[in-house]
């Protein structure tokens, strides 16, 4: 996790702002008993290469714990949030709402005024 500073984007963690990781951390976020691989290949609607990918970083990261047992005779991996990685997602959440109140603030366009976009160009052959 990135030190606290004035400036917001310092805090954003690289590893959580890949769309797919965002939509990880996001769905492991939403379960307290973790997710099995299969479930967070469906709520994330990833392939299994893709997610085994993004789960290899996350894991690195040390943002989740990845658990592997036999449940009867099928082996079953089960991923877990760990407390590194929510107190540290939680940081990233919070540099990136810093970050979008800034933009949409930069963008707000006061009532009677327009805003100046450019005029498309038609090109002609």
């Amino acid at each position: 996790m990135k030190e606290n500073t004035d400036n917001p984007y310092e805090a954003l963690e690289k590893i959580f702002h890949e769309p797919n990781r965002l939509a990880i951390m996001s769905s492991l976020c939403a379960s307290e008993g973790g997710l099995s691989f299969n479930e967070l290949k469906t709520e994330c609607a990833l392939t299994d290469g893709n997610l085994n990918r993004h789960l290899k970083a996350l894991e690195e990261a040390g943002a989740v714990r990845i658990e592997k047992a036999f449940v009867d005779t099928k082996p079953r991996t089960t991923v877990f949030l760990s407390k590194k990685g929510l107190d540290s997602f939680s940081a990233y959440l919070e540099a990136l709402s810093e970050v979008l109140k800034k933009a949409k603030s930069a963008i707000r366009v006061e009532k009677n005024e327009k805003a100046a976009l450019p005029l498309a160009r038609t090109v002609r052959a």
